[in-house]
């Protein structure tokens, strides 16, 4: 039996919200009865940066769940993956702007994280993540999930406003750096 947890719930009650209150915005009425209005300016601007916000929190989330992943998978990487696998939950959060994210949980105490301590991003369906059963293969995979993030995050930039745009060049930065330990780093 799989249970939602509470941050879950609220998560998908404050998307849900967000939505209702963009669609309300839209619908009412100017006073002078000749229909709907149109969004501000600042309306559009602010709908369009909560948009990339939950893309770019839903990207890192899923790269979250990923280490989680390959953690429960092989537990004797948990101690070298721990580190990165609280940076990348830190990452969710300053995404997400806080309260969506989960905290740092049981693998920054380098043992085995559950992909149930993460909250799936809407687009992710709850279908467990496969995972290679040779530890090499799995941190290769883990490893191109993570340049793929970066340049997700990367690619984001264009359409960011200015102060989010250099937390997700700092986040891009910080997955550059992920997957240069993963490979490179790791040797020796």
């Amino acid at each position: 039996m799989t249970t939602v947890g509470r941050r879950a719930l609220l998560t998908a009650g404050a998307a849900g919200a967000a939505g209702a209150a963009m669609t309300l915005a839209g619908c009412t009425s100017d006073g002078d009865g000749d229909g709907p209005r149109e969004p501000s300016a600042a309306e559009r601007a602010a709908a369009a940066e909560a948009a990339l916000r939950a893309r770019s929190a839903g990207t890192s989330r899923d790269l979250l769940l990923r280490y989680d992943a390959v953690i429960e998978g092989h537990p004797a990487l948990a101690a070298r993956l721990a580190p990165l696998r609280a940076s990348v939950a830190a990452h969710v959060k300053a995404l997400g702007e806080g309260g969506t994210a989960p905290a740092p949980g049981p693998a920054a105490s380098a043992s085995p994280a559950t992909p149930s301590s993460a909250s799936p991003s809407p687009s992710r369906s709850l279908a467990p993540i496969p995972v290679p059963s040779d530890p090499a293969t799995a941190l290769r995979d883990l490893t191109t999930a993570v340049r793929a993030t970066a340049d997700a995050h990367t690619a984001a930039l264009l359409t960011a406003p200015p102060e989010y745009a250099r937390l997700l060049a700092s986040v891009a930065a910080s997955g550059a750096a992920h997957a240069y330990l993963l490979t490179e780093g790791g040797r020796g």
